[in-house]
């Protein structure tokens, strides 16, 4: 259990300094941010689908577009690794590919990684994990409340005993 809450714990801190530390890809900025002069998301991940077979020989299956209007960018990211692909929304370049270590931080973090690992359904190994580790938390919490309290108690019992 101890080694479950360190992982948690650790992870945290690193998700919580994750723009400090760097830990995802800066965002690019695009041709333009007009709509109108945007290709079809169909023929960028087509584009990209092409890319990531034969220049990174990777898993093209995408988990999913995050479109940035204001940037004038698609950020593309994987089901089977943690690739980001930034592509231009109006000429439909590959602005960057850069590792995406906040996902696996997060996927370790929630125990997603061992699901993925093991191409589990449903996720049982996070929700178990998850679940756990936050009964372990809560029953810490409760303990170091009542080592902290009931000595309080006893003292007070005692005083007006006397």
């Amino acid at each position: 259990m101890f080694i479950f809450m360190f992982i948690i714990g650790g992870t945290g801190v690193l998700l919580g300094w994750k723009k400090q530390l760097d830990l995802r890809p800066p965002t690019q900025t695009g041709m333009s941010s007009d709509s109108g002069n945007w290709v079809s998301l169909y023929k960028i991940q087509g584009i990209v689908d092409a890319y990531v077979t034969e220049k990174l020989a990777l898993n093209p299956e995408v988990d999913r577009i995050d479109v940035r209007p204001n940037k004038g960018i698609a950020k593309i990211t994987f089901k089977h690794h943690y690739t980001e692909i930034q592509v231009d929304l109006t000429s439909g370049k590959i602005l960057s590919t850069e590792r995406r270590y906040n996902d696996l931080i997060e996927h370790i973090h929630d125990g997603t990684i061992v699901d993925r690992l093991f191409n589990s359904d449903g996720e049982p190994v996070k929700v178990t994990y998850t679940t756990l580790t936050s009964i372990g938390l809560m029953l810490l919490s409760f303990s170091g409340f009542w080592l902290w309290y009931n000595p309080k108690r006893i003292r007070k019992i005692k005083y007006h005993q006397e």
